[in-house]
This record gives structure tokens, C-alpha cells and sequence, in this order.
């Protein structure tokens, strides 16, 4: 198989717009964002503050820290910080510089103001409306479809911008993913000019490692990654499962690092990249093989959560601990066909973990999901595979992954909905 031109800038223009910097939890991140961007259009501090979200934000904010907020937790913290200390310009690093000082006023302003959380009832499965107000005017944001996509803004009720309608497109993006194939990718990873690509790859390798470090060397969270050298040796496989850990670790505990993302996620953004540098690191690889390898892990996660959505209860860990496995097998010489039976063992054995938000815990089932990344290629070594018929694998990876696509974005709906109401104490 060979890519056209067109198809080539596309593969490039997706790792762009995808593999972007994000400093804290990408929820409540999107929150601060919305806020900064509210305060911004009100043009001065807000009295009242009323922030609107769907269930899976409520569900993804409600555990984890909102980093340079002193350890606060929850949607009006997040709130708080962008309106406060955010720069609506930075977008997902919205409050990546907070001084003490603004620390210390986020505090306060969190006392004195008035907020009031609701519930979404309509609307995207990612979707964030805040309305501010003070001294008689208002100013309201909504975010959808995407953290940093902003759909509609006003100000005491003129309609200063609206996207709502547009339902399939989100604000920025050009690129299209609805090509994306695993022989497509594979192809890419093999035909790519490293200069096309190198900025983009050496940011996520410099960010996520760093994070990766940090979550190992210092007590974060539920310190998986350091249970898991400490029980269970330090030979490679034990190495990549506890980095990638560790930086989930870090991340949902409020460490003060950027990492970059993966369709939306810094859990993703981790567990796809963090695996597969160790093991190139183990196998003394060639920049340019991590490279190579790093494109196919990280267009593979971004196809398997193309067609499930940014939020679902479909664990997003799991796309990109499968999707590392495929990154590893590439580093040991593996291509179409390896890559392939890599994607469907594994996804045929972590398929069910689902998503409980953004917390602790996610430390532990990207692990999970990275064991089962680099057992799907030892299986394939060892002549073993999941058939056709063999519960939702069917015959050829993409029709594996379409049935993937039904189970996140259809079948599992009413699991996200109960998932929420537990979370919620709603009975």
C-alpha cells in the first residue's frame, strides 16, 4: 500500500492537532478554560458563577487535584482557577503559571463568590456551559465536543459567537480521521520523513517521560508504578507498566507537570508513548525507530478512540495500553501482521475495563492495559491468538475494532449512565 500526498498531510495534520501540551487533568482543565475565557468576556471578576456539565465531565472532576490550586479538588476549584489565575490563551495550559499569591485568592475567591453546580441534563457526552455574572452583567461559555472547543459565547445576550449547530466539527481541527486504517498507519510509520514529525514526537518524549520520573520518584497518589518494581522485579515489561503507571499517578494527584495528550487524554497521552520509550530505551533503539514506533502507537489509539468519542465508560486506558503493545512490537521488528494480532489479543482481553473518572485508580488499569499490550505480541511470537467469534473479535482487525466502536459508543451508554448515578450518591 502506498499513501497519496493528501493522505500523507492528513496523517501529519491528526498527530498535530492531537498530540498537543496539557497541564493538569484534561476535564477540569476544559472547566478552567471555559471559565478563563467567561471572565474574559464578562471583563471583570464574577460574583456568581453557575457551571453547567454532562455527566462524564462531573464524573472525570470530581476525584482528581486541579493542579496550582494548592491540592483542591472538584468542579467550582477548577472553575475558581481559570477565572482567577487562567489565561484563556494558553487553552489547555490555561493555569500552567499560578503564583502563590493567585494560589491564596483562588482560596478566597472560592469562599466569597457564589457557585452553583448543575447537571446537564442534554447535550454531548463532553459538554461545559458556565455563566458569570457581576454588577449586572453577563457573559456565558459553552464548550463541547472537545476540552477546547468553544461552540457558543455571549455577553448580556448578544450572541458573540455560534458553533452549536456544527455537530460533527470541532474548532480547529482540519484533519480527517475517518481514513485511519492499522495498514494505513503502518504504512505512515514506515514512509514518514522523521523531519515532519520530530517536533511533535520529541515534545511528548521529553513531557510524558518527565512525568513518568516524577511519579517514581516521589509519593504520589496510589504509587503503583513504585508497588509494582517493588513486587514484582524490574526486568522491562515490570519497567513500562510501572513508568507508564507512574505518570497517571502523578498526573490525577495534582503533580505540576505538562504532559502531552492523546485524543484528549493525558492518561492516554502517557500510556501510549511512556511503554514504548522504555522498551526502546531496554532495546537500545535508534531515535529514529522510537519515532517510527511512536507513530504507530499513538495513530492507533487515536483510531481505536475516534469512534468512540472522548468520553465514554469505555476505559480510554485501554485503546492506548493496547495500542502501546502494537508501538512495542514495532521496536522488535513486528509490521502489519504482527501489529494486527498484537491490536485484536489484546483488545479482546482488556475490553471490558470501564471508566469511573478521572482519579487514582486509572494508575492501576493502564498497568493492566499495558500487561495487555505486550502480552497480545508475546502471544503472537508463541503462534497463540484470539479467533473470529471468539466473544467480540470477528475475522480482520478493522472489523474488530468497529465492533470496539459499538461496545464504547453504543452498548456501554446505560453502564456510563449507572456509572455516574453510583458516583453521584443519585439512586
Amino acid at each position: 500500500m502506498e499513501l497519496t500526498k493528501e493522505e500523507y498531510r492528513n496523517f501529519v495534520e491528526i498527530l498535530k492537532e492531537e498530540l498537543t501540551p496539557a497541564f493538569g487533568c484534561t476535564e477540569p482543565i476544559a472547566i478552567a478554560y471555559c471559565a478563563a475565557k467567561a471572565r474574559e468576556t464578562l471583563g471583570c471578576l464574577p460574583e456568581k458563577v453557575v457551571i453547567e456539565a454532562s455527566g462524564n465531565i462531573i464524573k472525570n472532576v470530581k476525584s482528581v487535584i486541579v493542579p496550582n490550586t494548592g491540592r483542591l479538588k472538584g468542579i467550582p476549584a477548577a472553575a475558581a482557577a481559570g477565572i482567577v489565575a487562567g489565561e484563556a490563551s494558553k487553552i489547555l495550559e490555561v493555569i500552567a503559571q499560578v503564583s502563590d499569591v493567585q494560589r491564596e485568592q483562588i482560596r478566597e475567591y472560592l469562599e466569597q463568590a457564589c457557585f452553583v453546580v448543575k447537571a446537564l441534563e442534554s447535550g454531548d457526552k463532553l459538554d461545559v456551559r458556565i455563566t458569570v455574572s457581576a454588577k449586572g452583567q453577563e457573559a456565558v461559555v459553552r464548550i463541547a465536543r472537545s476540552h477546547a472547543n468553544i461552540v457558543r459565547v455571549e455577553k448580556n445576550g448578544e450572541v458573540l459567537l455560534d458553533r452549536e449547530g456544527e455537530n460533527c466539527e470541532v474548532s480547529g481541527r482540519k484533519a480527517d480521521r475517518s481514513g485511519l486504517s492499522i495498514e494505513k498507519i503502518i504504512t505512515f510509520a514506515r514512509e514518514a520523513e522523521i523531519s515532519d514529525v520530530q517536533e511533535i514526537l520529541d515534545r511528548q518524549i521529553s513531557y510524558n517521560y518527565a512525568i513518568a520520573e516524577e511519579g517514581i520518584k516521589h509519593d504520589w497518589g496510589a504509587n503503583v508504578g513504585s508497588v509494582l518494581l517493588r513486587t514484582c522485579g524490574t526486568d522491562v515489561k515490570t519497567r513500562a507498566k510501572a513508568m507508564a503507571a507512574a505518570g497517571s499517578d502523578a498526573r490525577m494527584s495534582g503533580c505540576e507537570l505538562p504532559v502531552v495528550i492523546n485524543s484528549g487524554s493525558g492518561n492516554q497521552g502517557i500510556t501510549v508513548s511512556v511503554p514504548v520509550i522504555v522498551y526502546a530505551k531496554e532495546l537500545h533503539s535508534s531515535a529514529e525507530e522510537l519515532y517510527r514506533a511512536l507513530l504507530v502507537s499513538n495513530l492507533i489509539a487515536i483510531h481505536l478512540k475516534n469512534g468512540i468519542g472522548p468520553l465514554s465508560a469505555f476505559c480510554g486506558a485501554v485503546c492506548a495500553g493496547c495500542a502501546a503493545g502494537c508501538g512495542i512490537a514495532w521496536l522488535q521488528g513486528g509490521r502489519l501482521e504482527d501489529v494486527s494480532h498484537t491490536l485484536v489479543n489484546s483488545i479482546a482481553i482488556v475490553s471490558g475495563i470501564v471508566c469511573d473518572g478521572a482519579k487514582p485508580s486509572c494508575a492501576g488499569k493502564i498497568a493492566s492495559s499495558v500487561d495487555a499490550g505486550i502480552l497480545g505480541y508475546s502471544m503472537f511470537q508463541e503462534g497463540q491468538q484470539f479467533y473470529a467469534e471468539d466473544g467480540i473479535v470477528s475475522q480482520g482487525v478493522e472489523n474488530t475494532i468497529r465492533n470496539i466502536y459499538r461496545l464504547g459508543a453504543k452498548g456501554m451508554c446505560e453502564t456510563d449512565e449507572e456509572i455516574i448515578r453510583i458516583m453521584t450518591h443519585c439512586d
